[in-house]
């Protein structure tokens, strides 16, 4: 059966690569890790090898759960599986790290050896050469980028798995800016990476019954699209400035239309630091308490009243400072990805929470199953509290974080 898949899986990769290789060669400026062929031969190989080592290490006729090393095994089998992905994200970088990305801070999902290894790619994203962000600038905007920059800061700001940001300052006003560039391999090899990485969890849902992240292809192919079009990005930034204009506190920046793009975003810039940055808040003075009342307020006011939510809350994308009157400001940046909530849906998940507030368990399993989740749903009610079922049991109201719990969520914000 094995070598079965094997086959079909060359078959589908001399089909699927040739028919693509012309197209992202010529898409990527002839660069060799843009050819579809040689992204696909990657990824297959990678996958395969997962696979193999899956049927010969935790999935093996001699290994069963009754065995006293089992967590072991498995531990040591998903650990090197988790390293091999991560290998291949690295390599293949682009759609491959987003994933990667998306695995790493999916903590109640996936086994903690794929978290703990992916989740170094939040902080180790490629990095575009000037040259080429000066290339996709000037085919962009039509202009040389002189013309447009009297300067822009060589070292970026951040660099994520999409695109990346540099300060500049323009040159018709002098103010400083924030350039968001895409990376110029992204937008070809997106439509082929989805695709291979869609055939490969097939597969592996074929080989292995228990492994089924179909959803999660289903997500980034819904997602991916809209972040790569930076207008959508540019749309939901002047939505939420508009929403939420009656927050003196809340800084969106603005967008400079005249020097954006489908891949280029010219934004306002704003001084500050990580929202998990200790060293920062207590340098500049900045209250921990203020800081999570305001965040509270901000992402209430969106998921239970406006039903639009920012959907990638990163400490990369929340900032704070302290403007000239000492008021401490929230930053919410990369507005390229928001959901949508029914009206429907957030009054059942308003009544959920509610329930958990007030300790009510007829109410959080009536809500759960309102929402899908009706065998499991006491695992739903500690994913959304964020607390353990004991600690839910007691009410989370008055029972206090314990060790544990405190740890956990400061492993989760990765304080610094």
């Amino acid at each position: 059966m094995f070598l079965k898949m094997l086959g079909r899986t060359i078959g589908l990769g001399i089909l699927s690569g040739t028919a693509a290789t012309a197209y992202s060669f010529y898409d990527n400026d002839f660069n060799i890790d843009s050819v579809g062929i040689v992204r696909f031969s990657r990824a297959a190989t990678t996958g395969l090898h997962v696979m193999y080592h899956y049927k010969t290490t935790l999935y093996a006729p001699s290994v069963n759960k009754s065995l006293p090393n089992y967590q072991d095994i498995r531990s040591k089998s998903h650990r090197k599986a988790a390293e091999l992905l991560l290998d291949l994200c690295r390599t293949n970088k682009g759609v491959y790290i987003k994933i990667g990305q998306h695995i790493g801070a999916l903590e109640n999902l996936f086994p903690k050896e794929y978290t703990d290894t992916l989740k170094v790619l939040h902080s180790q994203a490629p990095i575009t050469p000037l040259r080429d962000i000066y290339k996709i600038i000037k085919e962009d905007l039509k202009q040389d980028v002189d013309n447009i920059f009297s300067e822009i800061d060589p070292k970026p700001l951040g660099a994520a798995s999409l695109a990346q940001v540099h300060k500049a300052k323009l040159r018709s006003t002098g103010k400083n800016v924030a350039i968001k560039v895409q990376h110029s391999y992204v937008r070809g090899d997106a439509k082929i990476d989805i695709a291979t990485i869609e055939t490969l969890v097939n597969i592996g849902s074929y080989i292995f019954p228990d492994f089924k992240f179909q959803w999660l292809v289903k997500q980034t192919k819904q997602n991916i699209p809209k972040e790569l079009d930076f207008t959508i990005e540019a749309q939901n930034t002047e939505t939420i400035r508009s929403m939420f204009k009656h927050l003196k506190w809340l800084k969106i920046p603005k967008i400079y239309d005249e020097y954006s793009s489908s891949r280029i975003l010219t934004l306002e810039f704003f001084e500050g630091g990580q929202i998990n940055d200790l060293d920062y808040i207590n340098r500049n003075k900045l209250k921990v308490d203020e800081i999570s009342d305001k965040l509270g307020s901000l992402y209430s006011e969106m998921i239970f009243k406006n039903g639009f939510v920012h959907s990638d809350p990163h400490p990369g994308n929340l900032l704070v400072n302290k403007d000239k009157n000492g008021q401490l400001n929230l930053i919410l940046l990369d507005h390229g990805l928001y959901a949508t909530l029914s009206d429907s849906f957030r009054r059942t998940y308003a009544k959920l929470w509610m329930s958990i507030l007030d300790n009510n368990h007829n109410g959080m399993k009536k809500y759960c199953t309102k929402l899908g989740v009706a065998e499991m749903y006491g695992l739903l009610v500690c994913m959304v509290a964020g607390r353990t079922w004991d600690s839910v049991q007691d009410g989370i109201a008055t029972k206090k974080l314990t060790d544990a719990e405190v740890i956990k969520q400061l492993k989760k914000c990765e304080i610094k």
